[in-house]
């Protein structure tokens, strides 16, 4: 009971020279002899020691206490853990406190408190992984006991782990000054310290987590598994490069050699990847000095701790025996101090057995690391070699074939002087003869402009006589053009007038319905008798037009066709292709036609099903009279359209008649469907389906009257450049133009007629202003296609 309590006190001692609040780095020694005489009751003396230190209130005594307790849980007895578990709430309190600093050692102290309390939570939940992390393969099969559910959740576990080591070498790291030799300075080693037990831990995790991630990805679909590669990838980047800022900081390079990690992160898509993974091995290398004298050293040291340096109060002061250890060697005196231990704490043989075999293992392991990289490096060196070797062949090659090829050049230089030789003399009678021809080909030129003049001259008067003939043409040409316009202005004339007269009738019209509307009479009281017959009537003409039309439509489609097969059973050569090209595209004007008589004809429908106050088609067609004839007025002229046209084109197919007449049929027909569109459009409802329907086929009948026009104007150009008879028609083809933008300003002032004719219609109608509106945008629309 004595020598137990005797090494209770050397313990505390240990820790007391441990855990101080200088800025300095633990000293090995008195960690190494906390860990030795922590093996014979666990963790026990050393918490009962700490409790009394105040760790609440020096930032820098705590840092020194987390590194011990961190080496003490690493290394220590596998006790350690479940006694310090008792100790967890106080440490979680340092921690929160700490925690409001938020610089210095307060900082590192939250942080490194909280990777102390994750490492003792690890090792409890997961029994099987020793303090130090070293296990085989084997041994991590067996932790997750085969189960995919355990090795999933396992490496969550360690990935929280390794992010507590991350998170606190990262803020070791952006505590340090890093412009500065840091590692050098007591102070600075008293951070990075601690970085030696968290490069450790990292490279063990490390190496776990790819494995398992490996596993998991053999019996789970990838997708399962995308959050743990993202958290491992986040991970990855940030070990690589700790790992990397570690192994240039001088600190570290004297004692522990830090792996590098690859330069990308394993592939876990490709099973195969796993074999090219290369377990992170932390080396510690061995102390310049010899073993013997580093365990005097400890020994002494230790024995110090132990059993003091006052020979008159300590009873194991051998030094006070006549001298008798004095002369003990070295080893002599290692072997007693152990043999002391030995009767002392018994845990201590095991303890020692295993710590000088890790060592040894260490060693080695840093032993083949060296040879591995070694060899690594001679191989690198031989193939660079090889290659060396490959390249000096390679040269030597080429220098060999240049110099056989100098020689051919040597040897046929002389040859290559004497051809030179050889061609100066063929260049000088050569030279001669061309001055000989050219001399002759001068005489023969001023022969030959002799006659040309003579001819030019009398081309230049044939030139005078012709121009003479065309300026006498031009003269006529600028009569008849002249009463050409004198007829066309008398023309004009007369269409204003008969305007003129359709305004006043119109206008003569406005005001006797605005009389009627003055007197705020009933409508039924003026309708003359007779009126119900000439509704019906009014509602049976729509529909009879609409079929008229539709039939004029379908008889001028057939008659399109029926001209396309006799041209192809006739024609030949241009006059084929460009009866062809403009009857297609007549064809496609009336399928188009078609359909926007079948959308007008829904549209109408869906105007009359919409109520508007009428019970029946017939009723609503009579009610609404002005609207219904101008529906019935674009129906005829759709139909009438599409006829004349047909005609036009059949004499153009025939060879009698002119491209132009075609051209303006086809800006008539787009005139009335616009007519047709409008009046269908202003009583419809702005949402129907049927309107946009309509409004597509409108631009349908635009884009087909466009093709007709342009296929049109391309045949009249081919027919007139292979030189037919239509040039002989060029006078009447100016004055069907000159004709043609009369007729189009006619059209503009009866498109100014139609908007009165609708406008006033509205008045009499009685349409509010949402239909009037509607009827200026079809409006708009039809002055558009005309």
């Amino acid at each position: 009971c004595e020598a137990v309590e005797l090494l209770k006190s050397r313990e505390e001692l240990s820790i007391n020279k441990a855990i101080n609040t200088q800025e300095v780095a633990v000293k090995e020694k008195h960690a190494r002899n906390i860990l030795l005489l922590s093996m014979c009751k666990g963790a026990h003396t050393f918490w009962a020691a700490v409790n009394r230190l105040p760790l609440s209130s020096n930032a820098v005594l705590c840092w020194k206490f987390c590194h011990v307790f961190h080496k003490l849980l690493r290394d220590g007895h596998p006790n350690v853990i479940k006694d310090s578990m008792r100790n967890k709430a106080d440490l979680t309190d340092m921690s929160r406190m700490w925690g409001h600093l938020s610089e210095g050692y307060g900082k590192l102290c939250s942080i490194y408190l909280k990777l102390l309390i994750t490492k003792m939570e690890f090792h409890i939940k997961n029994p099987r992984f020793p303090g130090n992390l070293q296990m085989s393969n084997r041994q991590l099969d067996e932790a997750g006991e085969n189960d995919v559910n355990n090795f999933f959740q396992l490496t969550v576990e360690m990935f929280d782990y390794l992010e507590c080591e991350l998170n606190l070498f990262l803020g070791v790291f952006s505590s340090l000054d890093m412009s500065r030799s840091v590692s050098v300075t007591a102070a600075g080693q008293c951070r990075l310290a601690p970085l030696i037990q968290v490069i450790l831990d990292c490279s063990h995790l490390y190496d776990y987590t790819v494995k398992l991630l490996f596993k998991l990805h053999s019996c789970l679909p990838a997708d399962t598994l995308q959050g743990h590669r993202d958290r491992f990838q986040e991970q990855f980047k940030k070990l690589k490069s700790l790992f990397y800022r570690s192994s240039n900081l001088q600190y570290f390079k004297r004692l522990i050699q830090i792996p590098q990690l690859p330069e990308n992160p394993p592939n876990f898509l490709r099973a195969s990847a796993l074999s090219e993974h290369i377990s992170p091995v932390v080396v510690i290398p061995a102390e310049s000095s010899s073993p013997e004298s580093e365990h005097v050293v400890e020994t002494d040291d230790l024995f110090d701790d132990l059993f003091g340096t006052s020979a008159a109060i300590d009873p194991f002061n051998f030094n006070s025996q006549n001298g008798i250890l004095k002369t003990l060697s070295a080893q002599h005196l290692q072997n007693l101090f152990s043999i002391s231990l030995l009767l002392l704490c018994p845990p201590f043989c095991l303890f020692s057995i295993r710590l000088q075999s890790g060592r040894l293992c260490q060693a080695l392991r840093g032993r083949v690391s060296e040879l591995e990289a070694e060899l690594a490096e001679q191989s690198h060196l031989r193939l660079q070699a090889v290659g060396e070797s490959e390249f000096l062949k390679a040269e030597l090659d080429d220098l060999r074939r240049v110099r056989e090829d100098t020689e051919k050049e040597q040897r046929s230089l002389t040859e290559i002087e004497r051809k030179a030789q050889a061609n100066e003399q063929r260049y000088t009678k050569l030279k001669e003869k061309y001055t000989e021809l050219v001399q002759s080909h001068a005489d023969l030129l001023r022969k030959v402009l002799g006659t040309q003049l003579s001819a030019l001259e009398s081309e230049k008067a044939e030139l005078v006589q012709t121009l003479s003939k065309v300026e006498a043409e031009l003269a006529v040409r600028g009569e008849e053009l002249e009463r050409v316009q004198s007829s066309l202005a008398t023309e004009r004339e007369s269409g204003v007038k008969t305007a003129e007269a359709l305004q006043n009738q119109l206008n003569e019209k406005v005001k006797n319905r605005l009389i009627e509307l003055e007197l705020l009479l009933p409508l039924q009281k003026l309708r003359p008798r007779g009126l119900e017959l000439q509704q019906g009537e009014l509602g049976d003409l729509v529909e009879q037009e609409m079929a008229a039309t539709s039939a004029a439509v379908e008889s001028a489609a057939a008659r399109i066709e029926e001209m396309l097969n006799k041209s192809r059973a006739v024609d030949t050569g241009i006059k084929m292709e460009v009866n062809e090209r403009i009857l297609a595209s007549c064809t496609e004007l009336m399928q188009a036609i078609k359909e926007l008589i079948l959308s007008s004809k829904d549209l109408q429908r869906d105007i009359v099903e919409s109520g508007r106050g009428a019970a029946t088609m017939k009723e609503f067609y009579a009610k609404n009279s002005r609207w219904t004839e101008g529906l019935i007025s674009a129906s005829k002229a759709v139909g009438w359209g599409a006829t004349v046209m047909v005609d036009a084109a059949d004499l153009v197919v025939q060879g009698k008649g002119k491209f132009e007449e075609l051209m303006v049929c086809s800006h008539e027909i787009a005139a009335s469907t616009a007519q047709l569109v409008a009046a269908s459009k202003v009583k419809a409802d702005k949402d129907s389906s049927n309107l946009q329907r309509l409004q597509q086929a409108s631009r349908g009948v635009t884009q087909a009257t466009a093709a007709v026009v342009a296929s049109t104007k391309s045949g009249k150009s081919q027919i007139e450049e292979t030189g037919e008879s239509i040039r002989k028609m060029s006078p009447q083809c100016v004055l069907v133009l000159e004709l043609e933008t009369r007729l189009q300003k006619e059209r503009e002032r009866l498109g100014e007629l139609r908007k009165k004719h609708y406008e006033l219609a509205g008045v009499a109608e009685g349409w509010g202003e949402e239909e009037e509106g509607e009827h200026e945008e079809a409006q708009s629309h039809c002055n558009q296609y005309i």
